[in-house]
């Protein structure tokens, strides 16, 4: 989906114009992936502008910088501060934000110690990921023949930008097949999750999601999601899934900062279910896009007001 150009983005402390907001073409991360981010959205509440579970997902992101050494030279209140500046700065009602941690200019080779660390905070308008109506009427997806990256080559628990390649071509893929999107098993042919999404499976009212161990990021929208559900009670398990059990499913979604709760409606030509958004996933979309836009008192912790 095309960004919107608005006026400013934060880089390194201060706010500059959206065409000004430039990298050396020699930074450290265009050239090996060094990076970490973060992908946030803020919704239109009856309060005013809130950023959806703030503070957890710059939680994630500092735990993604640890794990690859990359010190954030701003605390996470800094962080959420210049989050806030951002979206007043652009006048945005609603949108989606995306803080970026990069090893920038000034070393070159795979040693990224003594490139500088540099922060920006992008914000913009932005609808459906999956493409327009997807929430509603569901997506078309394939298994994916690229697998996801095995925990000890590349950690699942850090959103960090290279790891991010291996996405890239199972999104490809299932484009060039005429599908919106794929799904990825691990080396050992269990469900991982989407290209940048986590998965659900409603079965015989049961709600199933893939184990962090099976590869999956550990997703904002994701635990969200299973909170709510058992709050509707609706019973939750973690199990090790495989494309069978996808094909069987009467139900199944995608969950996702960008994606929100998209259903899915075919697996590799399979329908699933009736072929169209099922009640349960109804249900908890709905209410989660309700928490998300402050109607929820229960979940009123999850926003942060800008």
């Amino acid at each position: 989906m095309p960004v919107q150009p608005v006026e400013k983005i934060w880089m390194n402390g201060s706010l500059v114009d959206w065409a000004d907001a430039k990298i050396h073409v020699l930074s450290h991360a265009l050239h090996y992936g060094s990076g970490v981010f973060e992908g946030i959205r803020a919704y239109e509440t009856p309060k005013g502008t809130a950023a959806f579970r703030l503070e957890d997902h710059i939680g994630r992101l500092f735990r993604s910088a640890h794990l690859y050494h990359t010190p954030i030279p701003y605390s996470q209140d800094e962080m959420a501060a210049a989050i806030k500046e951002t979206i007043r700065a652009n006048g945005l009602s609603h949108c989606y934000i995306r803080p970026l941690v990069i090893r920038g200019y000034g070393e070159m080779g795979v040693n990224p110690f003594d490139a500088p660390v540099e922060v920006s905070i992008a914000v913009w308008p932005w609808g459906e990921y999956l493409g327009e109506g997807a929430l509603e009427a569901g997506v078309r997806v394939k298994i994916s023949s690229w697998k996801r990256n095995d925990q000890n080559s590349l950690p699942p628990a850090a959103k960090a930008t290279g790891q991010y390649i291996n996405s890239v071509l199972a999104k490809m893929e299932a484009l060039h097949g005429g599908y919106d999107e794929a799904i990825m098993l691990n080396q050992h042919g269990q469900i991982a999750d989407g290209s940048g999404e986590n998965i659900f499976v409603v079965r015989k009212g049961i709600l199933l999601t893939p184990p962090l161990w099976a590869g999956c990021l550990d997703g904002v929208t994701r635990d969200s999601v299973m909170m709510i559900a058992q709050d509707l009670g609706i019973e939750v398990r973690e199990d090790n899934l495989v494309r069978s059990d996808l094909y069987h499913a009467d139900e199944m979604f995608f969950t996702g900062t960008a994606a929100e709760v998209t259903p899915i409606c075919e697996v590799d030509d399979r329908m699933i279910g009736g072929g169209h958004r099922g009640p349960v996933t109804k249900e908890i979309q709905g209410t989660f896009l309700s928490a998300a836009r402050g109607e929820v008192e229960r979940y009123s912790g999850w926003l942060s007001y800008v």
